[in-house]
């Protein structure tokens, strides 16, 4: 039976415009019970900085790489399969169980252009990723770091829920990533968030404005602050 989503491809493509802060501020409007969780509290590494955003459906794996498979691993082409069945773009999101995440780099010249044949349109990771000059240019990583080798690296399990760097994600899940990090997007959520950015916006302009003022005053920035407020 196929999934019934409250959004369509064209919806994610939307958010590409915004970068992941202004997601997030949004968000804080949608689903303030929201505003502490959900997205990325670490410091990560972009293979492209400065690229558009990622939007798209996750699909969750979990790796390890330094030491060799023990007892049963999840099949690599059982993972492809899995990465390609998907109604639109996906974003895949691993998180590296070794006790010192990143020790093995999955992510390289070969899997950014593999995976990027399967649909999705990059990673977030708390592991590594190498490569950096072979990789596709069209796949985003967002990663906890850059590493040389790829050691014992497999995949141990997919389609169960992860956490990476505190954002936990499950199958499916709406994912916006970018240089900043990532957040996971709930799905009632995808087709409010243009106007509550364009809220958002307009409550800044006022204070950005009065900063570009060469009139800047205390006094003016209270009247400004208040202002924004009422904006709704």
């Amino acid at each position: 039976m196929s999934t019934i989503y409250l959004f369509t491809s064209d919806d994610l493509h939307v958010l590409t415009q915004w970068d992941t802060p202004t997601i997030c501020n949004a968000l804080e409007l949608i689903v303030p019970e929201r505003r502490a969780i959900g997205f990325t509290v670490e410091p990560m590494v972009s293979l492209h900085p400065g690229a558009t955003p990622i939007v798209g459906l996750a699909r969750t794996g979990t790796v390890r790489a330094k030491e060799p498979p023990r007892g049963n691993v999840a099949e690599r082409m059982a993972w492809y399969e899995y990465v390609a069945e998907a109604a639109m773009p996906t974003v895949v999101i691993i998180q590296d169980l070794d006790d010192r995440p990143g020790y093995g780099a999955f992510w390289g010249e070969v899997n950014t252009n593999l995976h990027h044949k399967l649909g999705a349109l990059g990673c977030v990771t708390n592991g590594s990723f190498r490569d950096l000059a072979a990789s596709n240019k069209d796949f985003q990583i967002i990663g906890g770091r850059v590493g040389p080798s790829h050691a014992h690296i497999h995949v141990v399990d997919f389609a169960k829920p992860v956490n990476v760097f505190g954002m936990q994600a499950a199958h499916d899940d709406v994912i916006h990533a970018d240089e900043h990090g990532a957040v996971v997007v709930p799905a009632h959520c995808v087709k409010l968030l243009p106007e509550k950015i364009g809220l958002v916006a307009m409550r800044e302009k006022v204070i950005l404005d009065l900063c570009a003022n060469p009139a800047f005053s205390v006094e003016a920035l209270r009247k400004v602050l208040a202002a924004s407020r009422d904006i709704h």
